[in-house]
């Protein structure tokens, strides 16, 4: 059977821990400050406690994408290179940005780069702003070391793209409520939809599956865009 090791959203469970929670807690209240005045959300972005999504004890696997059980030589994939680590875009319109940012979470390169360097490729993409940002949300999406180790053995390495962005309906009628709720922190919630597909040696074909996620990004007016984090659900 056809197997990915990044794990999809869906797949990722792990361990709690109250200081990760404060930070999951602390992004949704940022984020969605408007929508726990003016859109009944408060007991959502308050409680004490989310599910157990958090960085992943153990890996779990991804349905849509696919790992080769025989692994070919590293020069099976013909005309392809590794790529470099993704670094964020200079804009200041959170929809341009979180578009950017959702393709590079969903892609990798296990031939290209080590697994820490792609986490600190994704903390240059992260707001300075210690009071907002969650890196955690970030963090968990990647591979642990040693399942990144896994992936590498088979040149595993993955694309994606952004088909479409826009501020959830339920922030856009709480900015429409209240215009200046934004300027406290001066960030978006956008919901990303796009399509990963994944490949290994052997397999350059490979596979492909529909993601989705909401992102928290900060724009403020004197500077570029930077991603606070990634929401614990999607908000349509």
């Amino acid at each position: 059977m056809r197997k990915s090791y990044f794990p999809s959203s869906a797949s990722l469970s792990g361990k709690s821990g109250g200081a990760l929670v404060r930070r999951r807690a602390l992004l949704g209240t940022v984020v969605l400050i408007a929508l726990v005045a003016l859109a009944g959300l408060l007991a959502y972005v308050t409680r004490d406690s989310r599910s157990d999504s958090n960085i992943p004890s153990s890996r779990a696997t991804s349905s849509g994408a696919a790992r080769s059980t025989t692994a070919s030589p590293p020069s099976a994939p013909a005309a392809r290179h590794p790529e470099s680590t993704p670094g964020p875009p200079d804009t200041h319109d959170p929809i341009a940005f979180a578009k950017a940012a959702a393709v590079a979470l969903w892609s990798y390169d296990t031939r290209g780069y080590s697994q820490p360097e792609l986490v600190a490729a994704f903390h240059r993409w992260l707001t300075t702003e210690g009071q907002f940002v969650d890196a955690d949300s970030v963090e968990r999406l990647v591979p642990s070391p040693v399942m990144w180790g896994r992936m590498a053995d088979s040149g595993q390495f993955a694309t994606a793209t952004a088909g479409e962005a826009h501020f959830p309906e339920s922030f856009t009628r709480a900015l429409q409520a209240d215009p200046g709720a934004i300027a406290q922190a001066y960030v978006y919630a956008v919901t990303v939809t796009g399509r990963q597909t994944i490949s290994w040696n052997g397999a350059p074909e490979g596979g492909a599956e529909d993601r989705s996620a909401t992102l928290a990004v900060q724009c403020r007016p004197d500077r570029p865009c930077a991603l606070v984090g990634v929401m614990p659900s999607v908000a349509p």
